[in-house]
């Protein structure tokens, strides 16, 4: 039902569209892919293919550190655009005796994207975890489409295929790069001054 295709979009142009961001889960699959998003022009790529009502991002944080490297595009997202939501990293030790951090965000998406079903027609997740594939389903039943962001061109795919195959369409994120994404060789330098930027102005006002 859901073969890649060339032109990675499949939107009608009436549509309100909610993109549900799995912030962890697409960091690593576009440092597989071998560059960084651009949020800011990830959000007027869609922008461009239909109505979005709103851009959810999920991530969890480790509160004890003095500084985080994620607390600025946090700060940035939320001031720009996009309804962040997070939640602080718990901290076990399992059987073997091992210090394990567990911060999954999967309950906290799956109740945002019920809650606005009555508002969205195209729902756009940017996740390949196969633990989304029931929310899928319980999405389309309402009637509404679903698209998954993610690849299949990494060994292993990045991408669950239980997923791929429940959703109406999957966009390729590789295909996405020259829209999306920008050249990892800015990062040193980007972060350094997202961090200086953030310790100035607790409200940075690019990234």
């Amino acid at each position: 039902m859901n073969k890649p295709a060339k032109d990675p979009f499949t939107f009608d142009p009436r549509e309100k569209i909610a993109l549900f961001i799995d912030g962890a889960n697409l960091y690593g699959t576009a440092k597989t892919l071998g560059f960084d998003i651009d949020y800011r022009r990830l959000l007027e790529e869609f922008k461009s293919h239909g109505y979005l009502l709103r851009a959810y991002y999920y991530t969890a944080l480790i509160e004890d550190q003095e500084y985080s490297s994620i607390r600025p595009l946090i700060d940035w997202l939320d001031y720009n655009g996009y309804k962040v939501v997070t939640k602080p990293v718990k901290e076990f030790v399992d059987h073997a005796g091992r210090r394990k951090i567990k911060g999954n965000m999967d309950i906290e998406l799956v109740v945002d994207a019920m809650e606005q079903i009555e508002h969205v027609d195209h729902f756009v997740l940017f996740s390949g975890d196969g633990d989304f594939r029931p929310l899928v389903e319980a999405i389309q039943r309402r009637g509404r489409k679903v698209s998954v962001v993610s690849t299949l061109v990494t060994q292993p795919p990045m991408v669950s295929d239980d997923l791929r195959r429940q959703a109406d369409h999957f966009i390729e994120l590789a295909n996405l790069s020259n829209k999306i994404g920008r050249d990892p060789g800015e990062r040193a330098a980007r972060a350094a001054e997202r961090q200086d930027r953030y310790q100035r102005d607790p409200e940075p006002s690019d990234l």
